[in-house]
C-alpha cells in the first residue's frame, strides 16, 4: 500500500450530523455478518471532532481497502461523552466492536469485563516488540489486572506554549526554568491593554493541569507512598499550588476562574495572553491561528529543587476490542492495522503527539515539529521520572473532576488554602487507594 498522508474522505464520508446523533447510536447492535459474507465491525471513536473525525475516515477507508469483506462503521463520541456512552452501552448490551479507549477510563471498562486482553494476540503479531514499551506498561497499569485491553497510539505530554513575538517586543528572556516562567509572567502582563503574561484553567479539565503543574515544581517522583498513602499534599506540592494560585487575576484574567480549553486557546491565538499550559494536541490549533513561527512549545521545565524533569503521566490513547463483539478476529485485525507503522505515523504526524510505533519515533516530521521533538527527547530521557497518576482507582475521575473542580475553584478566588484543597484531595486519594490495596490483597 502505497506511503501517503494527504487526508482522504472514506467512501461513506460522515455527515455533520452525526455527531448531534452519535447518543442515538448507543443502541446500534455490534457489528454483524450479512448474506454477502461481508462483515461489518462497528467501531467508536472516543474523541470525535471536525479535528480528528476525517482522519479516522481515512483509515477507516485505508484498512477496508486492504481487507475486503470487513466494512468499518464509524460512530463518533465527544470526549467529554464518552465514559458515559460506554457505560450505558455496557448496561444495555450495546457496545461496538472496537473502540478508542484511554487510560484515563480503561479501569472501569476491564473492571466491568467490557474488554478483550490483548496479550496473546500482541505476542503473536509483528508490533509484539515495535511499540513503546512505556506506552505499553501505562495501558497495562491502568487495569487492576495488570492485562494489556488496548494497544496504544499515541502519548501525550504537558507543554507551556508561548507567543514569541510578545517576549521579543518587551525584550524579556524565553523561559528556560520555572524561575524564568514566573518572572516572565510579570513582565508580559499589562491589564490596561488586557495583555497577561499566562491563563490558568480555572474550568473543566482543571485538575489533571494542576497536578502536572505541582508535581513538575516540586520534583517528587512517585503520586502515593509505599504505605498507600499520596503525596499530593506533600509541603513541596502545596508550596508550588501556592505560587499557581497567586497568578490568577493578577498575570492572567479574571475570566480564567471559567477556562476551559476552547476558553483557554481563545485567549491565546487571540492576542490576550502569552503563555498557555496545555499538551502536544493543541499545536495543529496554535499553529493554524499563529504560523508556525509564532508559537513556541517547551514541556514543563525540570525542578529546581532536584533538576530532573518529573513528569505526570497523561493518559494513554489506544485502541480495544470489545467482548461481545462477534467478530474477535477482525475486530483484532482492525486494532493492529490501527497501531501499525503507517496508520500510526498518520494519526500521529496530524495530531502531534508521540507516537507508540517505535518506526515512527525518528521520522522526519517527528523532529521538525520542534515541541514533539523536545518532548520525545524528554520522554526517552533515563533521568526523566513518570510519576503514574492512579488511574486504576475507579474513583480517580469523580474525584478529579466531579469534586475537586469546584474547590480550585475555591482556591483560586481566595476563598480556600491551597493546604485546604491539597488535604482534601489526599483525604479521598487516600481511601480510595486503601479499598484498592483491600480489595486487591496489595
Amino acid at each position: 500500500m502505497p506511503r501517503s498522508h494527504r487526508l482522504r474522505r472514506s467512501r461513506r464520508p460522515l455527515q455533520a450530523a452525526a455527531l448531534a446523533t452519535a447518543a442515538a447510536l448507543l443502541l446500534s447492535a455490534c457489528g454483524s455478518g450479512s448474506d454477502d459474507g461481508t462483515v461489518r465491525l462497528t467501531f467508536w471513536d472516543n474523541n470525535a471532532g471536525p479535528d480528528r473525525t476525517p482522519l479516522w475516515e481515512h483509515i477507516i477507508a485505508e484498512f477496508e481497502q486492504a481487507n475486503p469483506g470487513i466494512e468499518v462503521e464509524y460512530v463518533g463520541i465527544p470526549s467529554a461523552q464518552v465514559q458515559q456512552k460506554y457505560d450505558t452501552a455496557i448496561a444495555g448490551e450495546a457496545l461496538p466492536d472496537v473502540g478508542g479507549v484511554s487510560t484515563a477510563y480503561l479501569s472501569n471498562l476491564s473492571g466491568r469485563e467490557a474488554l478483550v486482553a490483548l496479550d496473546d494476540r500482541l505476542a503473536e503479531s509483528d508490533l509484539a516488540d515495535r511499540l513503546n514499551s512505556g506506552f505499553v506498561e501505562n495501558v497495562r497499569a491502568a487495569a487492576a489486572d495488570g492485562n494489556l485491553y488496548a494497544l496504544p497510539t499515541s502519548a501525550n505530554i504537558g507543554i507551556i506554549w508561548y507567543r514569541p513575538d510578545w517576549f521579543a517586543e518587551a525584550g524579556v528572556e524565553e523561559p528556560e526554568t520555572w524561575e524564568e516562567f514566573f518572572t516572565a509572567a510579570e513582565e508580559l502582563t499589562d491589564p490596561a491593554e488586557n495583555r497577561y503574561g499566562f491563563t490558568i484553567r480555572g474550568g473543566a479539565g482543571s485538575i489533571p493541569q494542576v497536578l502536572e503543574e505541582i508535581y513538575a515544581i516540586s520534583g517528587i517522583t512517585s503520586f502515593f507512598r509505599e504505605d498507600g498513602t499520596t503525596t499530593v499534599n506533600d509541603p513541596a506540592n502545596v508550596e508550588a499550588l501556592e505560587r499557581i494560585a497567586a497568578m490568577y487575576d493578577e498575570q492572567t484574567p479574571s475570566a480564567d476562574i471559567n477556562n476551559d480549553y476552547p476558553k483557554m486557546v481563545a485567549q491565546f491565538t487571540g492576542g490576550d495572553v502569552a503563555m498557555l499550559h496545555h499538551n502536544l494536541g493543541s499545536y495543529a490549533n496554535h499553529v493554524e491561528a499563529l504560523g508556525e513561527e509564532g508559537v513556541v512549545g517547551t514541556p514543563l521545565w525540570p525542578s529546581e529543587e532536584t533538576g530532573r524533569h518529573t513528569i505526570v503521566s497523561n493518559p494513554t490513547d489506544g485502541v480495544g476490542v470489545f467482548r461481545s463483539s462477534e467478530h474477535q478476529e477482525e475486530a483484532w485485525r482492525f486494532v493492529e492495522f490501527v497501531a501499525s507503522s503507517e496508520m500510526n505515523s498518520y494519526w500521529n504526524e496530524q495530531v502531534g503527539q508521540i507516537p507508540a510505533n517505535l518506526d515512527v519515533q525518528n521520522e522526519e516530521w517527528v523532529n521538525a515539529n520542534q515541541a514533539l521533538a523536545r518532548a520525545s527527547e524528554i520522554m526517552n530521557d533515563d533521568a526523566t521520572v513518570l510519576v503514574q497518576l492512579p488511574y486504576y482507582l475507579p474513583q480517580f475521575n469523580s474525584i478529579v473532576k466531579t469534586d475537586l473542580e469546584p474547590l480550585y475553584q475555591q482556591v483560586l478566588l481566595g476563598e480556600m488554602s491551597a493546604q485546604e484543597f491539597l488535604d482534601t484531595a489526599a483525604r479521598q486519594l487516600d481511601e480510595a487507594e486503601a479499598e484498592y490495596r483491600e480489595r486487591h490483597g496489595a
